[in-house]
């Protein structure tokens, strides 16, 4: 998997500035769309789109968190700003701005924070990092994305830091490589 520097720097972007509001009760999700195309067997990630978070007003998300997330994954879950639902009609609209730009869908990222130290005391036993949880296996199997991507954000010595993995949709490692700024 072959990732643009800009398209990551617009998700690291979006995701600092998330990182910045997480409160203990609130955690603050971030999530994109991955769009590129495939190039002699690899994918290639040119451009990352944002879209609402539906889950505390789309039907189908409340549902599908109170029968079977919640019951699965814990209570921590109940928190309706913890995961993302992405807006159906937001899905639609990427979706045609990639047939506009000849781009397929390709996947996901979204960030986890270093909610083990930020979140409540309830959580501090159960750190994040650019891994998938076992919430994110369920939503990977379930999406049938070729690519979902987990960028790990956190704050040391003053300074946020990052890490980024790349996942297939049975949770499987992928290479991943970012393209550099720099031209030879």
């Amino acid at each position: 998997m072959l990732f643009s520097e800009t398209a990551l720097d617009s998700f690291l972007s979006a995701a600092a500035k998330e990182y910045e509001s997480i409160t203990p009760d609130e955690p603050r999700p971030c999530f994109g769309v991955l769009l590129g195309t495939g190039a002699e067997g690899a994918h290639l990630v040119e451009r990352i789109e944002f879209g609402r978070n539906a889950r505390g007003t789309c039907q189908a998300a409340r549902q599908e968190f109170a029968t079977t997330i919640v019951p699965r994954f814990g209570s921590a879950y109940e928190n309706p700003v913890r995961a993302w639902w992405l807006d159906p009609a937001d899905l639609l609209d990427i979706s045609r701005r990639a047939d506009a730009l000849d781009l397929d869908i390709l996947g996901s990222i979204h960030l986890h924070p270093d909610w083990h130290r930020l979140g409540p005391e309830s959580e501090r036993d159960r750190p994040l990092s650019d891994r998938p949880s076992a919430m994110d296996e369920y939503v990977f199997r379930g999406c049938g994305w070729p690519i979902n991507v987990v960028c790990y954000l956190e704050r040391q010595h003053g300074s946020l830091y990052y890490s980024v993995a790349a996942w297939d949709g049975d949770c499987l490692p992928l290479p991943l490589r970012v393209r550099a700024g720099v031209r030879s």
